[in-house]
């Protein structure tokens, strides 16, 4: 239901590109049906509907809409399709990718450095005392941490390829089967 409220305005208010074209009557009843049912599930009190209510008078570009249903229905498509996404939610998703990322370098990191220490300590005790040599979890750990860097580095990189990705895939279902023959 989520989805279709955002795929039911004549374009989609969350996509920047929209934010400035006018909203019609169709999209206003919207938002006022949008709003009349989160009040009946409990999601408004009464106060902040007949708040929203009168707001809903006042919007005349899409952008307005953000604001009154922005916290009443999900920002994120539905997992497994694209086909109705706009471009903020491939951004959304194309920012979690990256932090994913992210928190997989720095397990890495923090993983080969704690086994390889752990080795190191363990190799270091000989004949009943600790006799440590050279600390050789060195090399894994700056190397670790220099893959740590470059993700965190590169973030814009990594966030506008995977944009780029989500939007070739969202194209892909868009995309009427055999269209091109």
């Amino acid at each position: 239901m989520e989805q279709e409220v955002w795929s039911s305005f004549t374009h989609d208010p969350r996509d920047r590109r929209f934010t400035g074209i006018r909203a019609s009557d169709q999209d206003r009843l919207l938002v006022e049906q949008v709003l009349a049912e989160a009040y009946a599930d409990g999601r408004l009190d009464r106060e902040e509907y007949d708040e929203r209510s009168r707001q809903v008078a006042g919007v005349r570009v899409l952008g307005d809409v953000n604001p009154l249903l922005g916290d009443l229905v999900a920002v994120r498509p539905p997992s497994g399709s694209l086909v109705h996404a706009s471009r903020r939610d491939l951004e959304l998703l194309a920012e979690r990718h990256w932090r994913a990322k992210r928190r997989e370098a720095v397990m890495s990191a923090g993983a080969a450095s704690l086994v390889t220490t752990a080795i190191w300590f363990v190799t270091s005790w000989g004949g009943g005392s600790f006799d440590p040599y050279f600390f050789w979890p060195a090399f894994v750990i700056v190397f670790s941490l220099l893959n740590v860097v470059r993700t965190v580095a590169t973030r814009d990189d990594i966030v506008d390829a995977e944009v780029r990705r989500l939007e070739r895939k969202r194209d892909k279902e868009q995309r009427k089967p055999g269209w091109w023959w």
